[in-house]
């Protein structure tokens, strides 16, 4: 009886680590998405989480909604996934030009941070890129699986493109 349960009790283990293995998002770096949106025979769109180590609702929307099996799927199947650190010290090269730390106060920022936020420094705040890295739209705040999978699908499956937020969201 005892080898029957513990069967079971390792079988159990076992799905349950497939299943926390397959929310995982591979994160990849700005410099990777750019040149798979280059190189990929059908290139995707590209998503960005702007965050920074101290922001409490970054860390929240990380384990809340990116963790969530819905959102991690749909959103590596639509998109090359993208974490920058908004006070990241590293250099980027990016069409012809380098975007570097800049320190200002107590805290600095990146340069491309601030691109892609427009100059809006709040966190987290995500950005959207078509597959030819074009802005679509950043989306500030911290964002619970229902409202993200609707803002993410209204780009990921192209309905910005024939309809306006306000009518795909029916505000």
């Amino acid at each position: 009886m005892r080898s029957i349960f513990t069967q079971i009790c390792l079988l159990f283990l076992v799905f349950s680590g497939l299943n926390a293995q397959a929310q995982d998002i591979n994160w990849i770096s700005w410099e990777e998405a750019v040149e798979l949106s280059k190189t990929d025979a059908q290139p995707k769109k590209i998503f960005v989480d702007v965050y920074t180590d101290w922001c409490g609702w970054c860390k929240k929307m990380d384990k809340n909604t990116f963790q969530n099996p819905e959102v991690s799927k749909y959103m590596q199947d639509n998109f090359y996934m993208v974490k920058m650190d908004a006070e990241g010290k590293d250099p980027i090269e990016y069409q012809g030009k380098t975007f570097k730390y800049v320190p200002s106060g107590r805290r600095g920022y990146h340069e491309l941070a601030a691109a892609l936020l427009q100059g809006k420094m709040s966190y987290p705040t995500v950005v959207f890129l078509d597959e030819k890295l074009n802005m679509l739209s950043p989306v500030p705040g911290y964002q619970q699986v229902e409202p993200f999978m609707q803002i993410a699908k209204y780009f990921g499956d192209n309905i910005y493109k024939d309809k306006d937020w306000k009518s795909y969201a029916g505000k």
